[in-house]
């Protein structure tokens, strides 16, 4: 086995392996019977208390202060640990013949200054989970195993201690592309993609995009920055008047009268047809009547005091459908005898086509007057909407432009007003011909709007008017460009007022107060700049473009500022401080509140950090946290590129969110994070509900819903989107979902599958006819692939009652499922229930550690190494022993020395 890197041991081996000495050293303990089996629950408390941290009450010894240097306990090892691998392991790891390459009579017992501490990770992980020595050789008692772990875990520490004191870490890097985007999101004002861009980010081996090794800039970037900058900079601010606003007042009557010309085209026929038989007209044009009463699969029109109706439809070409705007606001009439019905099914398609007259830039402001049709069914619907284009049979595009589905409540005497405001010039790809096409040619130069009802429901939605206007602007000149350009005693004096301009823009985008000399060099270009502009706005634009493409505002860490008369490294630290926090929880800049923290020094009080915390937690921007982390910490990137024919784009979208929603309900609680492996209680919508069999779930809204069935549903393992994105439909695939719960959850991936491995060949009849458990079995039974595969396959055939889709199968291809399989220690997993109980029982230590290194490389924006193994030991020690909750967590990172200091 060739040696490892510290890097690729550090708290891979270390942190995941800590926890795993309770599934050993407690299984001398009575196990329950089938029928006193305690619950999910209970497991999760027992198994607290069982926690080598809680042990006898004890808590995790504090780390050695600082150029205090831990010494090597040569004398243990002398004296108890060496007799006892002598006796069990130098047999096959001695000096003579030395299997898996690992020669541990050689090895260096002093971990603090030999060279073989990484070796010694090793072995401490393979004892630690009980897979050395090899259960069937040698019977090691759980008081010699707890002897071995103990040494090592105490050596391990200390030698982390002394390298984490003989140098600190660099978490030098650029902003990812989502936290640039962010940043100049809340610099600004606007909540635009800024980024979009951008090229995607490279991931680290755990999955992190923020990864320090990886975040690199070269000079082309940079002039790419410089463009997106000035691009940004100059759609927040404006020139010139006011635009004017133009208007579009929908009623459904127009809208539909292309529609209803089918109705009385009917009846001219009819008319003509049985003009000589009077008694045959006025039968057939009842049927004609009877037949435009009837409502539709997809969108349609109907007048209320008649009840005919005419089913919704549009084409793109001769613009016969588009409605033309007017200079004046339309008023919302009192009441309309036209209504389009939306019905609930994914058929609907209400077109409004509104010309080639929509601005570029500006908002467009679309209300709808909204309600439910008559119904009497639980429940309600919601609506969405899109923004699309034709231009002819091959040029066209369908774009979602609502952030969030709006559920409709409302009763049809009582109709609800349903508002979006969309910017214009965050919509592409726009219609290319609109300028250069005339109404009612080929290319169409035309848009429109498309509303949707989205409930996943049965309830059809209502609507009679709609009015659309563009471009809307609240006050002008914009916040945005006000913002920048702020009123000033100074303003008539160019050259004071762009001072003024660039020291308040320059602090905030940079975090920290630009020095003298800084603000001179920007005041320097723009003198340079000014006379090549018309307007003192636009060559202040030019020098604020480079503030925003310099490394101070593009770097996450940063250098002390130059130009700095009297350097104060404390408060340099504090706006490195601030910045690592706001990166952290919020994705993006601090805002003021804690740059005058950190420019009064207060922000590394541990009260005042706390409290910062707190209020960032409660902030609506720590959204990001959630989505951010839980996109990479789960890898849910693998669920983007599932699109299986049977998996609709709405219940996807629906999955994608779950675990994020379950993220924060157990930060929102501070509930433990156990619940990421079982919870009592499902984060949902109507449409996952659905899909999962719950039931009195309604509306596209995510809520908590308790559950009665502790094995179906319940934390991240059984959720649908992750089962989905580990499959190979129409199969489960037990290897990849296995693969995923090591890498993600328990952070012990496996090792790559050697060379030559052979295929499963299903051309083979006999293994055809086998299912996917047996197949797998029976390719384990070859010589290259056993040693990988009996520490995988367990963890994945667990899942084989959740097929493709995540729902739950009892048969597959009628034969009943078999989800049981036997680790490498030889305890059975008996499917979903016996994996929960197994990880609640023997795993929480394991689990709780890998959930702090994640969420610890995350906030530093580097990868863990050896060296911070005790830190983060420390961490989830003090977590452990305040419940496990995750807001906890978050707190204790913030807390410690390593987040403090990196």
């Amino acid at each position: 086995m060739p040696k490892t890197s510290f890097r690729s041991l550090s708290l891979r081996m270390v942190l995941c392996a800590i926890g795993l000495l309770a599934s050993r050293g407690e299984a001398v303990r009575a196990e329950p019977t089938a029928t006193s089996q305690p619950s999910l629950a209970e497991l999760k408390r027992t198994g607290l208390q069982r926690s080598r941290f809680k042990s006898n009450g004890a808590t995790t010894k504090p780390l050695p202060e600082t150029g205090t240097p831990p010494k090597a306990n040569l004398e243990a090892f002398k004296n108890t640990i060496q007799p006892l691998l002598q006796q069990y392991c130098y047999d096959c790891h001695g000096s003579g013949e030395v299997e898996g390459n690992v020669q541990i009579s050689s090895l260096d017992p002093d971990l603090l200054r030999g060279s073989d501490t990484d070796w010694w990770t090793e072995v401490f992980s393979a004892v630690t989970k009980g897979e050395m020595p090899p259960p069937d050789d040698y019977e090691m008692g759980d008081a010699e195993r707890r002897q071995i772990v103990n040494w090592l875990s105490a050596e391990l520490e200390a030698a982390s201690v002394l390298r984490r004191q003989s140098g600190s870490q660099s978490a030098f890097r650029r902003l990812t592309r989502y936290e640039y985007n962010y940043a100049l999101q809340d610099l600004l004002g606007l909540p635009w993609d800024f980024a979009k861009d951008l090229p995607p980010e490279p991931h680290s081996e755990e999955g992190f995009e923020n990864d320090s090794e990886l975040l690199h800039l070269s000079v082309s970037q940079f002039e790419t920055y410089h463009r997106l900058a000035r691009q940004a900079l100059d759609r927040a601010t404006v020139s010139g008047d006011r635009p004017q606003t133009i208007y579009w007042g929908i009623d459904m009557k127009t809208a539909a009268r292309q529609d209803w010309k089918k109705y009385q085209a009917q009846v001219d026929k009819t008319k003509k047809q049985f003009a000589d038989d009077p008694n045959t007209l006025e039968q057939e044009l009842a049927k004609v009547e009877q037949a435009f009463r009837q409502p539709h699969s997809t969108a349609y029109f109907q007048q209320r005091s008649t009840g005919r109706t005419a089913k919704a439809e549009w084409r793109y070409n001769g613009a016969r459908y588009a409605i033309a705007p007017t200079d004046t606001k339309p008023e919302f009439p009192a009441d309309s005898d036209f209504v389009a019905i939306l019905p609930a099914t994914r058929h609907q398609k209400l077109v409004l086509e509104l010309g080639n007259r929509l601005p570029d830039e500006g908002t467009m402001r679309v209300t709808v007057r909204a309600s439910r049709a008559a119904s009497e069914r639980p429940g309600y619907p919601s609506l969405q909407l899109l923004f699309g284009w034709q231009a002819s049979n091959e040029g066209r595009a369908l774009l979602r432009v609502s952030d969030e589905d709006v559920p409709v409540t409302a009763t049809a005497d009582d109709p609800q007003l349903i508002q979006w405001e969309v910017p214009l010039g965050e919509i592409y790809p726009r219609n290319s011909v609109r300028k250069t096409s005339s109404m009612g040619s080929t290319p169409s130069p035309s848009e429109y709007i498309r509303i949707g009802n989205s409930g996943a429901g049965t309830d059809d939605v209502q609507i009679d008017y709609v009015v659309v206007e563009a471009p809307v602007y609240d006050q002008w000149p914009p916040a945005s460009h006000t913002n920048i350009f702020f009123d000033s005693d100074h303003s008539g004096d160019e050259t004071t007022y762009a001072r003024e301009i660039l020291q308040r823009f320059m602090a905030r985008a940079w975090r920290r107060p630009p020095t003298d000399a800084e603000v001179d060099r920007k005041l320097a270009l723009f003198h340079v700049m000014r006379p090549q502009c018309d307007r003192f706005e636009e060559a202040v634009l030019e020098v604020l473009a480079t503030v925003l493409s310099s490394p101070q505002f593009l770097y996450a860490s940063q250098s002390p500022p130059e130009g700095s008369k009297k350097p104060s490294p404390s408060r340099d630290d504090q706006y490195r401080l601030a910045t690592r926090l706001s990166l952290f929880l919020w994705c993006s800049l601090p805002d003021e509140q804690l740059l005058k923290l950190a420019e009064s020094g207060q922000l590394s009080d541990d009260k005042v950090l706390h409290d910062q915390v707190e209020r960032m937690l409660n902030d609506p921007r720590s959204d990001r946290l959630s989505e951010h982390f839980v996109h990479q910490w789960l890898n849910l990137e693998l669920l983007g590129f599932v699109n299986f024919k049977q998996l609709s784009p709405l219940l996807k979208e629906a999955m994608q969110h779950e675990p994020v929603a379950l993220f924060d309900e157990v930060l929102d609680q501070d509930a433990s994070v156990l619940d990421f492996l079982h919870s009592d209680y499902a984060m949902v919508n109507q449409r996952l509900a659905y899909h999962y069999g719950l039931r009195g779930v309604y509306g596209n809204h995510f809520r908590r819903v308790p559950l009665q069935d502790e094995l179906r549903q319940g934390g991240l393992l059984t959720q649908a989107g992750i089962m989905a994105m580990n499959s190979d439909f129409p199969d489960s695939h037990p290897l990849k979902r296995a693969i995923w719960l090591l890498e993600c959850l328990l952070a012990d991936p496996p090792p790559p599958p050697p060379p030559a491995v052979p295929q499963i060949d299903l051309a083979d009849p006999e293994i055809a006819k086998m299912t996917l458990k047996e197949r797998i079995e029976n390719h384990r039974n070859h010589a290259a692939c056993k040693s990988c595969h009996v520490k995988i396959d367990p963890w994945g055939i667990a899942f084989e009652n959740f097929d493709a889709l995540g729902k739950w199968r009892d048969n597959i291809r009628g034969k009943p499922v078999d989800a049981s399989s036997q680790l490498f220690n030889g305890e059975t997993l008996d499917g979903i229930d016996g994996l929960k109980r197994f990880l609640l029982d023997n795993r929480q230590d394991q689990f709780t550690q890998a959930m702090v290194q994640k969420l610890t490389t995350f906030a530093l924006g580097r990868p863990l190494r050896f060296e911070d193994r005790a830190e983060v030991d420390a961490i989830a020690a003090k977590v452990r022993q305040q419940g496990d909750g995750l807001r906890t967590m978050i707190h204790t990172i913030v807390q410690s020395d390593l987040f403090k200091t990196p």
